[in-house]
């Protein structure tokens, strides 16, 4: 038996201070709610989680990105349903103004009408949103995706011959009322294929959206089982800890009385 060098004690003190660094852990994951408050806890799985949340958050960005195109495109569209309303009307003036009934004088009431919604139409070629134009019939590029690729959404040109020449075209004559009809079909006919390539757009876009939100869904779930800390499971290391402990604590203030037995020898 020794008195200078107490190993039970130095053994227990050990010990002791295992089960204190674990309760310690113990405590900063269950008031957190994360398993990893350090790198020390879980180096590896910091960093990948640190990076999962960096494409979450790219996600994010560029489902913001989708979602402001796709009203851009929906912009689009209503001002191209006014567009046809007005085309449909300009069409049905130019049929009226070919009434051999009529004169030309009726013709020019027919003539003020068709110029105002041609007038109408050009106005509507210089709108914008947020700055771009609406109608210029630029390829705009829209980032899709955490590594910013794009999907090339398809312009509407409605500064184009086939709408612009609209407002120079005549419908006062017979002979000009015809030609013009030729001139308000093809404007009808194009202005379809815009609004199904906007249509197209639209759901190409949608899909996307959709695709992003349920990446995101599926890496914060990723995120999440690294992260978060499982309360049932931790209540019980908590437990488990907070007893070693007590018993440390008290297993070391025995270690340390043992050296007093010495003195029985002594007596």
């Amino acid at each position: 038996m020794v008195i200078n060098t107490n190993m039970s004690a130095q053994s227990s003190a050990r010990l002791l201070m295992q089960s204190q660094t674990q309760l310690s852990q113990s405590l900063a994951r269950l008031s957190s709610g994360s398993k990893i408050n350090s790198p020390a806890d879980d180096s590896a799985g910091l960093a990948v989680s640190m990076n999962l949340n960096a494409q979450i958050g790219r996600n994010t960005a560029a489902n913001g990105n989708v979602s402001n195109a796709i009203s851009l495109n929906q912009t689009q569209d209503g001002y191209l349903q006014q567009v046809a309303n007005a085309l449909n009307r300009m069409s049905e003036l130019a049929v009226q103004a070919q009434d051999v009934t009529k004169s030309d004088s009726d013709r020019s009431l027919y003539q003020q009408e068709f110029n105002t919604l041609a007038t109408y139409i050009g106005n509507v070629a210089t709108k914008d949103f947020n700055g771009v134009s609406l109608f210029g019939g630029a390829i705009l590029n829209v980032t899709i995706d955490s590594d910013a690729n794009t999907f090339g959404m398809k312009g509407v040109d409605l500064t184009s011959a086939t709408f612009a020449s609209l407002v120079t075209n005549d419908i006062g004559t017979l002979g000009t009322a015809a030609a013009a009809l030729v001139a308000v079909k093809d404007a009808i006919t194009q202005l379809a294929k815009d609004r199904a390539s906007i249509g197209a757009n639209m759901e190409t876009l949608t899909a996307y959206g959709n695709q992003l939100s349920t990446l995101n869904n599926n890496l914060s779930a990723a995120n999440s089982q690294i992260m978060d800390v499982d309360v049932a499971q931790e209540s019980t290391n908590y437990a488990k800890y907070n007893i070693l402990v007590q018993t440390g604590t008290a297993m070391l203030a025995q270690a340390n009385s043992m050296p007093q037995t010495v003195l029985k020898l002594l007596g």
